[in-house]
């Protein structure tokens, strides 16, 4: 419990919870529901219901005790979880237990869903406990269904439980020996579930809050391919190796061994219902990681009720004298897992790795532009502002309403186009015309973005090009944000006032003298905006501050990587780039700045290996491997190529538009072509570059298309084909 409770203490980083809490004081402030978007520009009006129980509960705590409190309140809700899937006291249930703490803390954070997990793990604890002892007070449900169905749209779930419930009677109706007991249990129980279902009417849209979940499944594409909760967990054997390593895992996969083993027993047993029931939860997060919260309850509650009776078979054949020294052993051996467990994520051990954006203790996240917007506030910058998805629902709370967002975290009522524009617009230079159409339309006189380490820098590659531009000046700069005027005459005092020079700027502002997650974070996320302002010498000094904190950092190895192989010291470089890889094996952009660092030295052999690891690392690997495939046009092996090219193209989702441009399809049609070439299969590789030139007007492209026609003695087309790249070349 104390190990649950320490998981879900931790900063508060949800990009969802902004949009909540503003929701809850629009409501307070309105004294009505909002059944329309109300905190944006773009979207107003558009439809837009959602329960508003966890809204009001959320900004009532902010009042009470700011991010602070919902900080506590994550803690307490995680071992709250954790207190009802140990409602069967045996080995087994401590056990399992301990493996899932770590996959519901993940889930159990500062936002609307964290009512589902609680809610799911109570009504599963009440249903299993009255199926098998006939005695779980059912009347319950109701109570837990009418709190459900006004907190999150996952009460669905809830039902699902339900039905669930029902096929384990079914299924014990098979069996003589079980079908009094199950016909019982269900006259008692079927009044509790009716009156359930009928529960969920009781919310103020009635029938309608089930167009919350339509609505939601409709977007479930966009939704996959460009939220990362939504992403399916890969599977796939460096990835279930790295979780099943150490303590730091991903131990959704260790539960998932545990479903493997157990689902046969169950079958085994002639629990039919029990394996049905932990084979179909193990299905949805698969597909969508946010289910391993749910999919880790099932596995405790029913894993265990499946387990335990083989284990205390077990141990009924184990020497008498034994078990007390067995027990004491056992005993000892998960309290120390637990107490080195808890341990690191005291120490902030577990949130230095990885992409973690939170750290251990209480409050706001360092993510969050949160000074950025005291100074957009304190300056009372005039006129619209643009920002991205991620911290649109922070900046809605923080400056509306005053000042309402471009976008935020919901695809629903934005839609999906908007979500793509935001998302692309931070890919273009500042004069490109995609920015001057937006800022005309909407009015734009102000950008505030996020240039952190993790989910922010990386998506806004053009912050030098915005610093130098004439037509945004910046005018705020720290080491998690930005902020950019934009230059038109009736800014121009404020310009001259407020504007200052990225190449000086101090970074990180206020360094925090001590040595814990605050320090380290600013430290390293100052090395990261250093390194992209191209002050890689201050980048370099900002790196050795944050590695005296923390000495393996995978991350800030591959950006010092980076800085010694601009300056020319490839030894180093290379070193650097390795280590990272050691220390953080997941981490895409390592492997990749290895692989490139091979490949750019005629290493081919080991940059084909990086780049292969590269895509395992990644969930959505395309990139890596086109990348991979022309590493080995390059080392001559055109069959790994074409496969690898085969390989890309297979792992482009349904709507891969919403995530690339054509521009990777040609990239992967070219590369089929050389391939094909390579292989002397001239037709296939015409037909090839016809489609990437199809694809993508690049007058090299066409060029060496017509190159193919010559060889094929096609000069003809080959002469058209040149005559359109010069025409295209000469537009450009």
């Amino acid at each position: 419990m104390v190990y649950a409770f320490l998981s879900g203490l931790k900063t508060i980083s949800e990009f969802d919870l902004g949009w909540q809490l503003a929701t809850g004081r629009w409501i307070i402030q309105n004294h009505r529901i909002p059944s329309t978007e109300v905190l944006s520009y773009t979207a107003t009006s558009q439809p837009w219901i959602y329960p508003v129980g966890a809204e009001l509960i959320f900004y009532a705590l902010f009042l009470i005790g700011g991010y602070s409190l919902l900080s506590w309140m994550t803690a307490v809700a995680c071992a709250g979880v954790t207190a009802l899937l140990l409602c069967r006291r045996s080995w087994i249930s401590l056990f399992l237990a301990t493996l899932a703490v770590p996959v519901i803390a993940s889930r159990v954070t500062a936002r609307a869903e964290m009512f589902t997990v609680v809610l799911f793990a109570a009504t599963l604890a009440l249903l299993w406990r009255h199926h098998e002892s006939g005695n779980g007070k059912l009347w319950l449900l109701p109570l837990l269904m009418l709190s459900w169905v006004n907190l999150h749209p996952g009460f669905v779930a809830g039902l699902g439980l339900l039905g669930a419930y029902m096929l384990l009677e079914v299924f014990d109706l098979f069996w003589p020996d079980r079908r009094s007991p199950a016909l019982a249990r269900l006259r008692q129980a079927w009044p509790w579930l009716a009156a359930t279902v009928v529960t969920t009417l009781a919310n103020p849209w009635g029938w309608r809050v089930f167009q919350i979940v339509a609505r939601q499944q409709a977007a479930m594409d966009a939704h996959s391919q460009m939220i990362l909760e939504w992403a399916p967990i890969p599977v796939n054997w460096p990835h279930i190796a790295a979780g099943l390593s150490s303590l730091d895992s991903d131990r959704f996969y260790a539960l998932l061994c545990v479903v493997i083993v157990a689902v046969p027993i169950a079958l085994w047993r002639r629990q039919f219902g029990a394996a049905i029931l932990m084979a179909a939860a193990a299905v949805p997060p698969l597909q969508h990681m946010r289910f391993s919260g749910l999919f880790s309850i099932v596995t405790v509650i029913v894993g265990s009720a499946v387990l335990a009776p083989v284990v205390e078979n077990l141990g009924s054949k184990f020497p008498a004298h034994l078990c007390p020294a067995f027990s004491a052993l056992t005993a000892l051996l998960l309290a120390a897992v637990v107490i080195v467990s808890a341990a690191r994520i005291v120490s902030n051990h577990v949130y230095f790795s990885g992409t973690n954006l939170e750290s251990f203790g209480t409050g706001l996240s360092w993510w969050f532009p949160e000074r950025a917007a005291a100074f957009i506030e304190q300056q009372e910058l005039p006129g619209r502002i643009f920002n991205s998805t991620e911290e649109g629902g922070h900046l809605s709370f923080r400056l509306g309403p005053k000042y309402l967002d471009y976008v935020d975290s919901r695809d629903i009522p934005f839609g999906t186009e908007l979500l793509v524009r935001d998302s692309r617009l931070r890919a273009l230079p500042p004069d490109s015309p995609q920015w001057k159409d937006e800022a005309d339309r909407n009015d734009i006189n102000v950008i505030v973005l996020p240039i952190g380490r993790f989910q922010a820098l990386q998506f806004f590659p053009m912050l030098k090009r915005f610093c130098d531009s004439d037509l945004w000046r910046p005018i705020y700069l720290d080491e998690v944000s930005v902020v950019f005027l934009r230059r038109r005459p009736e800014n121009e005092a404020l310009i001259q006032r407020l504007q200052i020079n990225c190449a000086t700027a101090p970074l990180p502002v206020a360094p925090n003298p001590g040595s814990g997650a605050k320090a380290f974070n600013q430290w390293a996320n100052a090395a990261s905006v250093l390194h992209a302002l191209g002050r890689d010498s201050e980048a370099l000094l900002a790196t050795e501050h944050a590695l005296q904190i923390v000495p393996n950092s995978g991350y800030l190895d591959f950006i010092r990587g980076h800085i010694y192989q601009d300056a020319g010291n490839l030894e180093q470089a290379e070193r650097d780039y390795e280590q990272a890889t050691t220390v953080e094996p997941n981490l895409v952009a390592p492997w990749s700045a290895l692989a490139s660092f091979y490949q750019e030295h005629g290493r081919m052999k080991e940059s084909i290996n990086a780049w292969e690891h590269a895509a395992d690392a990644s969930r959505w690997p395309w990139d890596p491997l086109v990348s991979l495939g022309y590493a080995n046009l390059q080392a001559h092996y055109p069959k790994a190529a074409l496969a690898a090219f085969d390989r890309a193209a297979e792992s482009l989702p349904a709507h891969y538009e919403l995530l690339v441009d054509n521009s990777v399809l040609a990239n992967i049609n070219h590369g089929r072509a050389r391939s094909y070439l390579y292989l002397g299969d001239l037709s296939h590789a015409i037909a090839c570059d016809e489609e990437a030139a199809r694809l993508l007007p690049d007058p090299n492209l066409w060029l060496q298309l017509a190159t193919l026609y010559e060889q094929a003695g096609r000069f003809q087309d080959a002469n058209r084909i040149r005559a359109q790249a010069l025409t295209l070349a000469q537009r450009k």
